[in-house]
């Protein structure tokens, strides 16, 4: 399959924007990886890549070639992971975006119940953020992406969406540990540990403050929610998180308590599961998104 490692090799141009970049990642002198594009551009008659002083550009034609080019790789997986089926073995492997919410329970669970039925799948997740977590599908760099609170959708097709009630993170000793639920005028009295501004839990909580004129303050912000949960064991901060990031209610996560947010107050989010639209997923990424289809209807509410 000859002309998909050039595909590969011209698909390695574009993620790096430049070919001696390229051909280092690619263990190929800068020289042959010109030569390769230069014999494209000639049976094509036109340029695919502009010459920049310091790297490459995809020309109008290029950005055509490349869709192309990643339709036919996505495509081969397929035939690969199809292939490997008829004889009963079950490989081939899911990349998947999400955000940080998914890794510490969710997602580890997930994997490990799919590879233990189906060993020979590998997997890679990625940490993503709204809008990298869209543009993954798009350049075929994620097979699924679990998204909070999307920016867009345009180019995706959600599979299930399921509803993410805001729940408030702190220690068990905390004041507020004794109440069922929380109000927006209850942790403002408190120093707050907010995720930056480009996650969905940080717009939900500033547009429900918003309307109810009450601003937040961060006395402590980060893009890490690992970072901030372990924040709330040493004295009064709340931090906050969406359901699937927190332990089950029979699980224990030790001195610290969740406490959901009055939906009056703040509003449930919600979480998509999606694929890029019009992409027939390789076997083993379709079967994983099934996997994640049938967990979400048994334990949280579907929209």
């Amino acid at each position: 399959m000859r002309h998909l490692l050039l595909f590969r090799h011209i698909d390695e141009v574009v993620k790096s924007g430049s070919i001696r970049k390229a051909a280092e990642v690619l263990a190929i002198t800068p020289s042959a990886l010109n030569r390769q594009i230069l014999a494209v551009e000639e049976e094509l008659g036109v340029q695919i890549f502009e010459r920049l002083p310091r790297g490459v550009r995809l020309s109008t034609a290029g950005e055509l070639l490349v869709h192309h080019i990643r339709n036919q790789v996505s495509d081969f997986v397929r035939l690969q992971s199809q292939i490997a089926d008829l004889s009963g073995v079950r490989r081939g492997h899911v990349s998947i975006a999400c955000s940080q919410a998914l890794l510490p329970y969710f997602l580890p669970k997930q994997i490990e119940r799919y590879r233990g039925d189906h060993p020979g799948v590998t997997f890679s997740v990625a940490v993503r953020d709204r809008e990298a977590a869209e543009q993954s599908l798009v350049d075929y760099s994620s097979d699924v992406a679990l998204i909070f609170e999307p920016v867009r959708l345009a180019d995706c097709q959600t599979l299930l969406t399921i509803r993410q009630p805001i729940h408030a993170v702190l220690a068990a000793d905390h004041p507020l540990a004794n109440k069922e639920q929380l109000g927006l005028e209850d942790i403002i009295a408190f120093p707050l540990a907010l995720p930056s501004l480009p996650y969905g839990v940080r717009s939900l909580l500033d547009a429900a403050a918003s309307r109810k004129n009450i601003q937040l303050q961060a006395a402590i912000q980060s893009d890490s929610f690992e970072f901030l949960r372990h924040v709330v064991h040493h004295g009064h901060t709340i931090t906050f998180q969406i359901e699937i990031g927190l332990p089950m209610p029979d699980e224990v996560d030790l001195g610290v308590v969740r406490r959901p947010l009055r939906g009056r107050d703040v509003p449930p989010g919600r979480l998509h599961l999606t694929q890029l639209k019009g992409r027939s997923l390789p076997v083993a990424a379709a079967r994983f998104a099934d996997q994640l289809q049938s967990t979400f209807a048994q334990h949280f509410e579907c929209i």
